[in-house]
C-alpha cells in the first residue's frame, strides 16, 4: 500500500498513521470488553453482597461506570480517525500500471487511419464552427442563460445527441446490459462510498440545503444501486448500462478547452458498469474497454488506447484504459472514454457483498464510459466534415436519424 501510494504521488505517511489508528481502535476495544465483562460480573455479586463489602463493590462499580463510559468514548473516538484515514486511502494500483502523472501513460494500440485534409484540398474546422453552421450547437445562448462552459444543442445537434444514445443503448442491451435511468441527485453515502468525495470532491456539485450531490456520472448511481446488500454469487455479473445528465464544475481546468463543448459543466453520457467476483475483474475489464473499442469503431473514428499511468487514476481505480479519439483540429488525441476497475474499493465503502455457500465477502465493481455525448460530438463533426461544411454520418447512426446519410449547413 505505501508503494501505491508513492506510485499515485499521495502521501504515503497515511498508511503508518491508518496503521497506528487502527491499533488504538483494537486496543481500545479490548478495554472497553474487558471494563464491560468487569462490570457485569460485578452486578451479579453486588446483588448477594452486604453491609461493607456490598458499600465497597458499589464504589468499584461507580467507578467501573466511568470507566466503561471513557473506554467506549474512547473506542468511537479510534474508530472514527480510522475511518477518516480509511476514507483518504487510494485504492491499490495494479502492478502493471506505468508509474507516473498525466503524461506517462503507455500506448497499447491504434485504430483507424488519421485523415489527410491537406490531401483532399480543404482545411478542416472545428467542432464548433461546424456545429454553427449546421444549426446544431448555440454557446452564445448557452453562456446567457447559465454561464460560461453551458450550451444548447439546436436541431440536428438535438437530433444528433438521440440517435447516440439509442445507439449506445442498443449495443449496450445487444452486449447484455440492463439498460437504466438513474437519479441524477445522490446522497453522501453513495458520492461517498465511490470515490468521488476525496481528491476529485472539487469538481462535485452539492445542494447544501438537502445534503445532496449532483452525479458527474451514473457509476455512481449504479454503484449504489446495491448498496448495503448481498448478492448471490449466481447472480453474478450484473451489468448495467445507465443514462443520465452529469455535471461537474471543471475546477482547474480554466482556460483548458474553453472554445465549444469539448469541456462543459452538463453533458449526458452513457454508462457501464458491472458487478462481478473479484477474481473475475481483470478479464471484465478487458471485456469493457472491447466494448467501447466497438463502439468507436461503429462510429468510424480514429482513435488509439492507452494504459493511464498512476498519478492519473483517481481515488477508486486500480487500473483505468482511456481511449482517445483524434481531434484534427487539435491535432492530437483525445479521451472520449475511459473504463476503470475498482476491485473491491468500492464495494467495501458501499457493503455490496457476495454470497458463495456459507461464505460472504466483498465483490468487485468495475465502469466504463460508452459515450459522453458532446465530447462524441466533437468527433464525429470534426473527422467526418466535408469540404461544403457537411457532415457525413457514420453508418451505424443512420437508422435512428431517419436515414439521413448527411447533415447539410443550414441558410444564414
Amino acid at each position: 500500500m505505501r508503494a501505491s501510494q508513492r506510485a499515485r504521488g499521495e502521501d504515503v505517511e497515511l498508511v503508518d498513521s491508518l496503521l497506528a489508528a487502527d491499533e488504538r481502535r483494537r486496543s481500545s476495544g479490548v478495554r472497553f470488553d474487558e471494563l464491560r465483562s468487569e462490570q457485569k460480573g460485578l452486578g451479579k455479586l453486588i446483588g448477594k453482597a452486604t453491609g461493607d463489602e456490598k458499600a465497597e463493590l458499589l464504589k468499584r462499580a461507580s467507578q467501573l461506570a466511568a470507566d466503561v463510559k471513557a473506554a467506549d468514548a474512547e473506542r468511537d473516538a479510534a474508530d472514527a480517525e480510522t475511518q477518516a484515514l480509511l476514507a483518504r486511502l487510494g485504492n491499490l494500483v495494479h502492478p502493471d500500471v506505468p508509474v507516473g502523472g498525466e503524461e506517462d501513460f503507455v500506448t497499447l494500440e491504434t485504430h483507424g487511419t488519421i485523415r489527410d485534409f491537406a490531401a483532399e484540398g480543404f482545411e478542416p474546422l472545428d467542432h464548433l464552427e461546424l456545429g454553427q453552421r449546421l444549426g446544431a450547437i448555440d454557446v452564445e445562448r448557452g453562456a446567457k442563460v447559465s454561464g460560461s462552459r453551458f450550451y444548447f444543442l439546436t436541431g440536428v445537434g438535438a437530433l444528433l445527441e438521440l440517435a447516440l444514445v439509442n445507439a449506445a443503448i442498443a449495443q449496450a442491451t445487444a452486449a447484455g446490459f440492463t439498460p437504466m435511468l438513474t437519479p441524477a441527485l445522490v446522497r453522501p453515502q453513495a458520492m461517498g462510498g465511490t470515490g468521488f468525495l476525496g481528491q476529485a470532491a472539487q469538481d462535485v456539485y452539492h445542494l447544501d440545503k438537502d445534503d445532496l450531490y449532483l452525479v458527474g456520472t451514473s457509476e455512481v448511481a449504479l454503484a449504489g444501486y446495491h448498496m448495503d446488500e448481498i448478492l448471490d454469487a449466481d447472480r453474478l455479473p450484473l451489468r448495467y448500462a445507465g443514462f443520465s445528465p452529469c455535471f461537474r464544475r471543471e475546477a482547474g481546468s480554466h482556460g483548458k478547452d474553453t472554445r465549444g463543448i469539448f469541456r462543459v459543466h452538463q453533458f449526458d453520457k452513457v454508462e457501464m458498469f458491472s458487478y462481478v467476483l473479484p477474481e473475475d475483474s481483470a478479464a471484465e475489464h478487458q471485456r469493457l474497454l472491447e466494448w467501447e473499442k466497438q463502439w468507436l469503431t461503429s462510429l468510424e473514428l480514429p482513435f488509439r488506447v492507452i494504459d493511464v499511468a498512476s498519478g492519473d487514476l483517481g481515488s477508486s481505480a486500480a487500473r483505468k484504459f482511456d481511449c482517445e479519439a483524434w481531434i484534427p483540429t487539435q491535432g492530437k488525441y483525445r479521451e472520449l472514454t475511459s473504463t476503470s476497475d475498482c476491485t473491491e474499493f468500492q464495494s467495501r465503502r458501499l457493503s455490496i457483498r457476495v454470497r458463495e455457500g456459507k461464505q460472504v465477502r466483498p465483490l468487485a465493481t468495475l465502469n466504463g464510459t460508452l459515450c459522453a455525448v458532446p465530447r462524441t460530438i466533437v468527433a464525429i463533426l470534426e473527422n467526418h466534415q466535408q469540404a461544403d461544411g457537411s457532415v457525413r454520418v457514420p453508418q451505424v447512426l443512420r437508422p435512428y436519424l431517419g436515414g439521413r446519410e448527411i447533415l447539410e449547413p443550414v441558410a444564414k
